[in-house]
């Protein structure tokens, strides 16, 4: 049990640069209580204490602003970074090394008593205000961009962003850094592709103004433009 301890400072030391000292984390980190309180909360739950369960993690959610049901299963070296507004629902799995920001919702898509949220595997990175809803999958070592909505699985090593969530890169580098300002926009992308072909249909027509290829016809009501004769 020490052990586990050393190694969940030890996560945070890793993927938080703000940390100063050891003491910082157990004075002033809610989603480090958040979990030591959930693991107390999940081995009543198991253990047929279901409302004593259920009591610890409403006072956890009191606490800290992170509400996590005593069902959910979490792996070791978990880090939840600043923590307000982080929900997890009964039946989500969450694995190890993972990083989880503010706002982030792992939830059900189902009123029924089955597997209803999503499973997160070792490594992944949660960006914060996303939504992972579902009984789906999140592959080890995937980044969920900010604010992204994630209705389906996401395969290992791969970005998802944007509402609905899209892949929009597999096999990424293993590392720890989210890099908010470089997940790719898809959206963004295809307006831009948009932009420059405007600009190229621009540039032909005033290619063919120049070759006097085509000229503006003006009457008293309208302007039109017309293709003169090359004979």
């Amino acid at each position: 049990m020490f052990d586990n301890l050393k190694g969940e400072i030890q996560a945070i030391k890793d993927k938080d640069p703000a940390v100063r000292s050891t003491l910082e984390i157990f004075f002033c980190y809610p989603g480090f209580y958040a979990l030591l309180m959930h693991r107390v909360s999940h081995y009543l739950w198991t253990h047929s204490f279901k409302l004593l369960a259920r009591m610890n993690s409403n006072l956890a959610r009191f606490l800290t602003g992170i509400e996590i049901h005593p069902g959910a299963a979490f792996g070791k070296r978990v880090f939840i970074d600043h923590g307000m507004g982080v929900v997890v629902g009964e039946t989500a799995e969450v694995g190890d090394d993972v990083l989880i920001y503010q706002g982030v919702v792992l939830g059900g898509t189902t009123t029924q008593k089955t597997k209803r949220h999503p499973t997160i595997e070792n490594g992944v990175i949660i960006g914060a205000g996303a939504k992972v809803m579902g009984n789906i999958t999140i592959g080890e070592f995937s980044k969920i961009g900010t604010g992204a909505v994630v209705l389906k699985d996401v395969p290992p090593e791969s970005t998802c962003v944007g509402v609905p969530g899209r892949i929009v890169k597999s096999k990424r580098t293993s590392l720890i850094d989210l890099d908010h300002d470089k997940l790719p926009d898809p959206v963004a992308d295809a307006i831009n592709t948009i932009k420059e072909h405007l600009k190229e249909n621009d540039e032909h027509i005033k290619i063919l103004f120049e070759k006097n290829e085509i000229c503006l016809v003006k009457d008293d009501e309208s302007e039109s433009i017309e293709l003169k004769n090359k004979e």
